[in-house]
């Protein structure tokens, strides 16, 4: 773990060591200083030497003016390396992230990965500023403190001794019960994340169905989760401070009461005594501060092996080590393919799944809720790997090709549009960075959605909200279907993306398909049998299995599935016309 996240320091490693080392020249200069002000009032104070007074004061103060540089540019050196590290952590998880497949991304929740981008690295980036700094400084003025107290009083200083390993035994304790607990509140953030999510996202079916006041019981649920087990843990690093606080005391009460009697007796100088004073804050201060990074690295542990378990989750898919990188044509095979999102044998979604579709056929699919359909589709741009079989596009198989390469030449229009926060424009050249205004009319011709686009007061400059929420779900669909296009793909996907355009926009877009692209393979997954039923040939699907391949006719001749589906649908459409 410490080996991943240090890989990300990078290119502060500079930062990173002069941090230490600007703090090393500080706590030098503090442990001299109380030495100077006990030389300062035995030889200049006691004797009423003024000459030595003003030389030993003028060094005094140099000391504590250099020791304040030193903290200032220390300070400055570990948040720069603090900042930079956590924007190449948050960096390497974000590349990680977007080479994941399709089971890497199922294996973590949205909400989690927002949170492992945002809470757990900040909670990472402070421990790491905590470590170079603090946790650099502590320990030293610990050890420098301890030997100049035994080199003024060995025998006062034994004190120390005693103090110590209760105070180390004590934080040892609080750390292994607050842990777990820290942990408990990661994951419930992990939930507050997908509540919040959720709502914001589906804010309209909220309202609409009148649900507000059951999305904030689901949200003040979990809000009162976070608190409970935030109280908990606070209330176990409470017993930091008066742990911290008893051992002070009773170390200067001890040096207090000796120490006096030791000066009375003259075994010991005033001067001595105010120095073991301030020796001893400063011990007791060094055991605090590290108190506090011990809470810090107990809080960012749990968010670290959160941060590694994205880091070292081991990818699925991988390129060959000498990729196809052209795809010849969009002819696809699919040769006894089975798959199952688990991984596994005994729970598969499709199963001995045999297809041969020629390079610019149009082929429908059709089959109820959870038949396959989309998993299906979801194989031929190796979204996911099959579980057993192979999967061949252009008479190669799949997992033979550059993923991008394949990917390029596979354009895929999925059932949830997905369209970002920005311009018609810059959303269609998702497809093509480079497509020019041309380009992008053409395709929106094709798509049938050249004409919404211009009614619009901004045309193609229209900003688009987060979602496309300003947009109807057909007008969604056919923006997605055109940004497809843009690729010039050999293979056109759509999964039921033309369930919400009416019937002539839905015929328009496929007269327009045979029209223009006819040497592109184009997949047609519909509810509507009049969105296939003039296709090459039509999938029907049940249950993960392929039970039938042909034309219109020959299903509806041969096919009981079809022929239900055809004649319900030819019905309600007669009863809706009657009405």
């Amino acid at each position: 773990m410490i080996k991943q996240l240090f890989s990300c320091i990078g290119e502060y490693k500079k930062e990173s060591l002069l941090a230490p080392l600007t703090v090393t020249g500080e706590v030098v200069l503090e442990v001299l200083i109380p030495l100077i002000m006990a030389s300062l009032i035995d030889k200049g104070i006691v004797l009423g030497q003024m000459d030595v007074i003003l030389k030993l004061g003028g060094i005094l103060v140099a000391a504590v003016l250099f020791s304040l540089t030193f903290g200032v540019v220390a300070g400055l050196y570990a948040s720069r390396a603090s900042a930079g590290f956590a924007a190449n952590l948050r960096k390497k998880m974000y590349y990680t992230i977007q080479d994941f497949s399709f089971y890497n991304i199922d294996r973590f929740s949205t909400a989690s990965l927002v949170t492992r981008l945002t809470t757990d690295v900040t909670n990472v980036q402070h421990a790491y500023q905590m470590v170079i700094r603090v946790a650099v400084r502590s320990p030293m003025m610990l050890f420098f403190s301890l030997l100049m107290s035994f080199r003024v009083n060995p025998r006062l200083s034994f004190i120390f001794l005693v103090v110590i390993p209760f105070l180390g035994g004590g934080l040892y304790l609080i750390a292994r019960r607050a842990f777990p607990v820290f942990n408990r509140i990661f994951r419930a953030y992990d939930r507050l994340n997908r509540v919040v999510q959720e709502n914001l996202r589906g804010i309209r079916v909220v309202k609409s169905f009148v649900r507000e006041e059951h999305e904030k019981k689901k949200f003040n649920e979990v809000s009162r989760q976070i608190y409970t087990d935030f109280t908990l843990a606070e209330k176990i690093l409470a017993f930091n401070a008066p742990l911290m606080q008893s051992a002070i005391y009773i170390c200067l009460l001890f040096i207090s009461w000796v120490g006096a009697r030791m000066v009375v007796a003259t075994t010991m100088t005033t001067g001595q005594l105010v120095s073991l004073f301030s020796y001893t804050l400063q011990i007791l201060m060094s055991l605090m501060m590290l108190s506090m990074v011990f809470v810090m690295i107990t809080i960012s542990r749990a968010s670290a092996e959160r941060i590694v378990e994205v880091l070292n989750e081991e990818k699925d898919l991988h390129n060959p080590e000498h990729p196809v990188m052209t795809v010849k044509d969009g002819g696809i095979r699919f040769e006894k393919v089975s798959f199952g999102y688990s991984k596994n044998p005994n729970k598969l979604c499709l199963v001995d799944v045999d297809l041969q579709i020629e390079s610019g056929q149009t082929v429908g699919i059709i089959g109820g809720t959870g038949s396959g359909k989309s998993t299906l589709v979801q194989l031929i741009p190796r979204l996911y790997d099959v579980t057993h079989g192979t999967v061949y596009v252009g008479g190669v198989d799949v997992r033979s090709y550059d993923l991008q390469a394949l990917r390029e030449q596979v354009a895929m229009v999925l059932q949830k549009n997905v369209l970002f926060s920005g311009t018609i424009k810059e959303n269609l050249r998702w497809g093509n960075a480079n497509a020019t205004d041309e380009e992008l009319i053409a395709v929106c011709r094709l798509a049938q959605a050249d004409g919404f686009i211009r009614a619009f007061p901004e045309g193609y400059d229209t900003y688009l909200e987060q979602g496309g929420v300003n947009l109807s779900g057909g007008q969604k669909q056919r923006l997605c279907i055109a940004r497809a296009l843009l690729k010039k793909p050999k293979i056109l996907i759509l999964d039921d993306s033309t369930s919400a355009v009416d019937t002539k926009t839905d015929a328009l877009i496929r007269k327009a398909f045979r029209e223009m692209i006819p040497e592109t393979t184009k997949l047609i997954i519909a509810q509507r049998v009049a969105s296939v039923m003039d296709a090459d040939q039509i999938i029907v699907m049940d249950q993960g299995r392929v039970v039938a391949v042909g034309s219109h006719d020959e299903l509806l001749a041969t096919n009981q599935i079809y022929r239900e589906v055809y004649h319900s649908q030819l019905r309600g459409g007669d009863d809706h016309g009657a009405a």
